[in-house]
């Protein structure tokens, strides 16, 4: 910009105009932006004292420009400087303002300049009809459109292809394909021939109302004319087909546009990853994602949520938590969408504190919680008990101006019947009708479903009856709710004829219904009878869960058929269901009754000598061994994921020993733990202080290539601090911090719900002080939140330190 105006300089100054005009021009189309656009026009202004008058050619010049840059209000003003001027606009002058106008859509002020061109006794060319007819399908009206095209062909102004292809394009954005595929045929038949612009927004409609193959035979068309596709019909076929469930042939058009030299866009990356996380393919996903991130092209905000839902979905939330921190510094911005998403990762995860923590950190952000944000939330805290937490919700909700809906009342009424509050949940009710929010089936499911666990049978009758009049149909889950609570109080003889009650009205039981059922059966010792049940499901297409199986072999348990227990076991595994920890303890709780029952009797032959262990953890060993042999006799060999089970199961209940000892088991038949098993032993030693075995135990997931996850460094600085082995806590921390977690989440886990949980402060206020020190930063919402925890340890000096740190974030 220097260059020109240095020039400029020297040709004013010695009046050399004509050639200060060219280099004028030249300066007006080499601006790249706006900024330097408004730069140039500032020194225009500037040395237009000097006698050096603008010209045609470089006025239309300017507007072109202008135009190019979206500066509507800047080419009104130099069009009306120059129509005041001593200088006769050409209809280049016109038909660009006119463009410029009605690429915005705004057709009356384009008419107005179009009068100009009659009172200059000027003839309106294709460019100038064209240029009305965006404007009207800018505006999308389509009519008015085709009047103008109907006006020009009648004044003997032939259309060309981007008239047709203006046209085509509005009636595609109006959802009119088919009468665009029309108009196709009509400008081909005029000798008119279709660019590739016009056969792409076609196939980009088709694809989006799912008419693959009706695009892809557009496509044939296309090349048969010799139009070769360009990036954006090539982007349109691959995001087509990949929502199609056609991702291989989409993968296939995507080589083809490497081989044929085309550079894929990012809208052509943004569709694959999109599609990839839609189809399940999120490893696929991610590494286009990581390849597209690593040279840095721009990623939509579209893609890293589809990403972030990917983490969220696998349970890896940190990993998300990562990518969420990328779009708070460098963007784009994170939406509605993104917190939404993060917060059901973490409601999924039980971790209930860092989704209100990240709702409070979306209010303080800007982005407005909607219905779905307190919904999920609510449901979240109801599902996991925390009731005064979702009322609290609930009345922020109203207070924001956010009507409850159905699903937020249904949460509440649901989480207060389950906590056996039934008063509250139809006083709730109550409430709900009187809003004009109306109760759905669900909403009376919770309702029955509570007042049938309660034994409050004839309730649960007016209740259905009152849902019948208010033209709601029983549903499976209606009935299930009433067979639960009837199997629940031993009423199982009732609950079986509400069962076949539901069949003569064509109501299929479900999975959970059968489940019940076995489960009533088993608890009245009718064990055989619930499995008879068991066969008729599976004959009606049914496939049993782990409660199933559990329930069943629960019952054969209870009556000392262990064998049978065990055969039932082997036919769960066999049919490809897992067995949870609550399956293996039924097993392990009938062994340990058999093997006490032996000791009984050998004590009873020997009387006063018997010799048997007095550990109780070795007794429970035992136990173990003998269920893993018993395992091996029914032909199910222990696996990776039988030890995982067990070891996660136990290192719950505190009981490590008996772990560990299973955790050397495993390795004697040949087996590795995976990264759940090492998780748990891990916290399970540091919640001992057994922190050598547990130091060790993370050395050896670091050789094994096992990435730790936040919750377990929080588990080991905790202890390490807990044991005053601080200096070793800090070193873990630092070492934590090199890696790519989301700053407020380690404060959130490892300082508030870790060291600040235990009353550390001076730790949790030295780790604090490392991350300023690598500067790393902090969302003001994070340090009110370790303000409000350490006021509850009354820690005032830290406290006020805290909040100043708060202070200097806002200033």
């Amino acid at each position: 910009m220097g260059c020109f105006i240095s020039m400029l300089n020297r040709l004013v100054q010695d009046h050399q105009f004509a050639k200060a005009d060219h280099v004028r021009i030249l300066m007006i189309k080499a601006c790249r932006n706006e900024d330097e656009l408004k730069q140039a026009m500032s020194y225009f202004n500037e040395i237009s004292g000097t006698g050096f008058e603008f010209t045609l050619y470089s006025f239309n010049t300017l507007l072109i420009q202008l135009g190019k840059f979206d500066m509507v209000f800047v080419a009104q003003d130099v069009y009306y400087k120059m129509l005041n001027s001593r200088i006769r606009p050409s209809l280049l002058t016109f038909n660009t303002m006119i463009n410029i106008l009605c690429k915005k859509g705004r057709v009356q002020e384009a008419e107005l300049v179009l009068s100009k061109v009659f009172q200059y006794d000027m003839c309106p060319d294709v460019f100038t009809h064209t240029s009305l007819i965006l404007g009207h399908c800018r505006n999308g009206n389509l009519s008015a459109a085709f009047k103008v095209f109907d006006r020009m062909v009648m004044e003997g102004c032939d259309p060309n292809s981007v008239t047709y292809s203006t046209l085509i394009n509005g009636l595609c954005n109006d959802g009119r394909v088919d009468e665009a595929l029309d108009m196709i045929e009509a400008m081909i038949e005029k000798g008119i021939e279709p660019t590739v612009y016009t056969y792409t927004v076609p196939i980009t409609s088709l694809c989006e109302a799912g008419r693959v193959n009706e695009a892809i035979e557009l496509v044939g068309s296309m090349r048969k004319r010799g139009c070769i596709l360009n990036v954006h019909t090539h982007t349109a076929l691959i995001s087509g087909l990949s929502r199609a469930g056609k991702l291989e042939i989409a993968i296939g058009i995507y080589h083809k546009m490497l081989r044929n030299g085309l550079v894929p866009s990012t809208v052509t990356f943004n569709a694959l990853i999109n599609e990839f996380c839609a189809g399940g393919r999120f490893g696929v996903a991610l590494k286009i994602f990581y390849w597209m991130e690593g040279r840095g092209m721009s990623l939509n905000v579209q893609t890293y949520n589809e990403i972030i839902k990917g983490f969220c979905l696998l349970g890896d939330v940190e990993k998300a938590m990562v990518l969420f921190n990328k779009m708070l510094k460098a963007g784009p911005p994170p939406t509605v969408v993104t917190y939404n998403t993060l917060i059901n990762g973490y409601l999924k995860l039980g971790n209930k504190n860092n989704s209100i923590r990240l709702l409070e950190l979306m209010k303080e952000s800007g982005c407005e919680p909607d219905e779905w944000t307190y919904s999920k939330l609510i449901s979240g805290c109801c599902e996991g008990g925390k009731l005064d937490l979702a009322s609290s919700l609930f009345y922020e909700m109203e207070k924001r101006g956010i009507s409850p809906n159905q699903v937020c009342y249904t949460a509440m009424i649901s989480g207060y019947c389950t906590a056996g509050k039934l008063d509250i949940a139809l006083t709730l009710f109550e409430k709900m009708e009187e809003s004009g929010c109306h109760p759905s089936v669900e909403t009376y499911n919770a309702i029955l479903s509570g007042l049938s666990k309660d034994n409050r049978f004839s309730e649960a009758e007016k209740t259905c009856i009152k849902m019948a009049e208010q033209g709601l149909q029983p549903n499976v889950i209606t009935y299930t709710s009433l067979i639960d609570g009837l199997c629940r109080n031993g009423r199982t003889e009732l609950a079986f004829k509400i069962f076949h009650e539901m069949e003569k009205r064509n109501c299929s039981p479900n999975l959970y219904t059968y489940s019940l059922l076995i489960y009533g059966l088993c608890l009245e010792g009718k064990a055989d009878d619930a499995e008879g049940l068991l066969e008729e499901m599976e004959g009606k297409g049914l496939v049993p869960d782990e409660v199933t199986y559990t329930s069943l072999i629960d019952g054969f348990v209870m009556h000392d058929r262990l064998d049978h227990a065990f055969l039932l076991l082997r036919r769960m595994i066999n049919m490809g269901c897992k067995p949870n920890y609550r399956t293996l303890c039924v097993l392990l709780k009938g062994l340990q009754r058999e093997s006490k029952l032996l000791t009984e009797k050998a004590a009873a032959q020997h009387e006063a000598v018997y010799n048997c262990s007095s550990d109780e953890r070795c007794t429970n060993f035992e136990v173990l061994c003998n269920f893993l042999t018993r395992l091996s006799e029914n032909g199910c060999d222990p696996t990776v994921d039988t030890y995982s089970t067990l070891v996660t199961g136990l290192c719950r209940e505190g009981r490590s020993w008996e772990a560990s000892q299973l955790m050397e088991n495993m390795k004697e038949r040949g087996l590795c733990p995976n990264q759940e098993i090492y998780d748990s032993m891990l916290v399970s030693h540091c919640k001992n202080l057994e922190l050598d075995h547990a130091l060790n135990i993370f050395n050896k997931m670091t050789i094994r290539v096992l990435e730790p996850r936040l919750s377990i460094y929080k588990a080991l600085i905790c202890a390490l601090c807990s044991a005053s082995r601080v200096e070793e806590a800090q070193n873990f921390f630092k070492s934590m911090l090199e890696k790519e977690w989301n700053n407020d989440e380690i404060v959130w886990t490892v300082l508030v719900d870790g060291l600040l949980k235990q009353g550390q402060v001076d730790p949790c206020m030295s780790l604090l002080h490392i991350m300023e020190a690598r500067n790393c930063i902090l969302n003001s919402h994070t340090y009110l939140i370790l303000a409000r925890e350490l006021s509850k340890l009354d820690k005032s000096i830290e406290t006020y330190e805290i909040s100043d740190q708060v202070k200097k974030d806002i200033d």
